[in-house]
């Protein structure tokens, strides 16, 4: 069992019915999870070098690589962070560890802190043409943004990647523990998608792995389902085992979301994984918005729902699907907005540069048109510095 470029696991729980897992992509490196706990695979992967040693790793690789993809932003004065964790997450099914990522970014007011170089990690496949004209070749990019805690408790670094590169995670990965433990993060935090069987109408569990027993008691605490053996795959996995390596505490969260509805944004499984994150840290959050998110979408899967039993009483009762709606159409990419969309997003785009707790709902809106890829690096931007 897999999930997204992600985990194949089988968990612990008595309650646990059996599931029919999404087979997602192999050949990933991967991180094995042996009773709930994360221990590296030792088959060298691509980039590892099959090395053991994080100073064995090409460290200088990622800082060094010219050309016109290398941005080295960072804040002009570094400040001392107090306790810090790292928490990441990168694309994958129903944008689930994404948006909880970008939730968290916009209600807590975060500023950019670094750009991690991803060096040649990417290639180029191609180049994008608007009104004719091609653009500068662009590779994805991956950010680092801070949260000073008012109550100087906890404060939180949060790594937001456009794309994971097809080889070389585990240097990548080695790279940034590297540059994050020399800020003093104790814990790195990880965000993603577990697609089970589950019957939308079903409340979305949140699953986890941990890399030491004190991460494994704390999900318990928690009432989180332990995956109790499996695989890790992608950056999700591997960045874990290479805060394991450098002597960190990791820990992976995993929002349910159902198998047939992968191509939907599931903001139910964003939510329960915002939630354990935050009894977790103790940070207080608005969720307010993302429940009335989650609220719309289920309003919207109940009329499937109800016409989809609809037909079935219409057709002598035959079972449709074992119950499980067929998901609504995710809007396509766009040719082109009209000028109406074009100014309700920029009207977005203002509110969130004056409110940052806007910009959720504003990535709500370029996901629903299908352009938040063209919109991503001025919405990232809002978060350059604190907002006004």
């Amino acid at each position: 069992m897999r999930w997204s470029c992600g985990v194949r696991s089988r968990t612990g729980s008595k309650n646990s019915s059996p599931r029919n897992w999404w087979p997602g992509c192999r050949g990933c490196s991967k991180w094995s999870i042996k009773p709930g706990f994360l221990v590296p695979d030792r088959t060298p992967g691509p980039g590892s070098q099959g090395s053991k040693d994080p100073a064995d790793l090409e460290g200088g690789k990622f800082k060094s690589v010219p050309g016109p993809n290398r941005r080295p932003r960072a804040m002009a004065e570094v400040p001392v962070l107090k306790k810090p964790w790292l928490v990441a997450a990168w694309p994958g099914m129903g944008n689930v560890g994404l948006n909880a990522l970008v939730y968290l970014l916009a209600k807590l007011d975060m500023t950019l802190f670094a750009e991690i170089d991803s060096g040649d990690l990417f290639d180029v496949d191609d180049v994008e043409v608007k009104r004719g004209v091609i653009q500068t070749p662009r590779r994805p990019r991956n950010r680092l943004f801070l949260w000073k805690d008012p109550s100087e408790k906890r404060d939180l670094l949060l790594l937001l990647g456009e794309a994971q590169p097809p080889v070389g995670k585990h240097a990548f990965c080695r790279e940034v523990i590297s540059q994050v433990r020399s800020h003093g993060v104790e814990r790195v935090v990880t965000f993603a998608a577990m697609a089970t069987s589950i019957h939308p109408r079903q409340p979305s569990r949140v699953f986890g792995a941990a890399t030491s027993e004190a991460g494994l008691r704390e999900l318990r605490r928690l009432e989180v389902e332990v995956l109790e053996e499996g695989h890790v795959g992608g950056l999700n996995g591997v960045l874990l085992g290479a805060a394991l390596e450098a002597g960190i505490e990791g820990i992976c969260l995993l929002g349910e979301l159902p198998q047939l509805l992968l191509r939907l944004v599931y903001p139910k499984a964003s939510r329960v994984i915002l939630e354990t994150f935050t009894t977790l840290t103790g940070i207080d959050v608005d969720f307010r918005e993302i429940a009335a998110q989650v609220e719309a979408l289920d309003r919207q899967l109940q009329r499937v729902m109800d016409d989809l039993e609809t037909a079935e009483d219409a057709e002598g009762g035959e079972d449709a699907a074992d119950g499980l709606p067929v998901p609504p159409a995710l809007p396509s990419p766009q040719e082109a907005l009209t000028d109406e969309q074009r100014t309700a997003i920029e009207n977005l785009f203002d509110q969130a540069r004056h409110d940052r707790s806007r910009a959720f709902e504003l990535k709500q809106e370029l996901d629903r048109l299908g352009v938040f890829r063209d919109y991503e690096d001025r919405f990232l931007d809002l978060f350059q510095t604190r907002g006004e």
